[in-house]
């Protein structure tokens, strides 16, 4: 399975979460520790779904990009 992960740089690390999985997030000293430590999450989330007899949804957040120009403050 494939989810979407948001990942926000913060000024001491960087955090994810996964819109699919509600309360799955995971935080890395680094771009790379922090791919590690969600992957990880995912899998232990889904477990725990498991565990609890919940179904495990499908994959359907996406992402993308948007440009915009830049505006100047009031």
């Amino acid at each position: 399975m494939k989810f979407t992960i948001v990942i926000e740089k913060t000024p001491n690390n960087y955090a994810s979460y996964v819109p699919d999985l509600p309360g799955c997030v995971a935080t890395g000293s680094t771009r790379e520790e922090l791919l590690e430590e969600i992957r990880e999450a995912i899998e232990f989330h889904i477990e725990g779904m498991r565990q609890d007899g919940e179904s495990i949804p499908n994959p359907q957040a996406t992402s993308d990009i948007v440009e915009v120009s830049a505006v100047a403050g009031t």
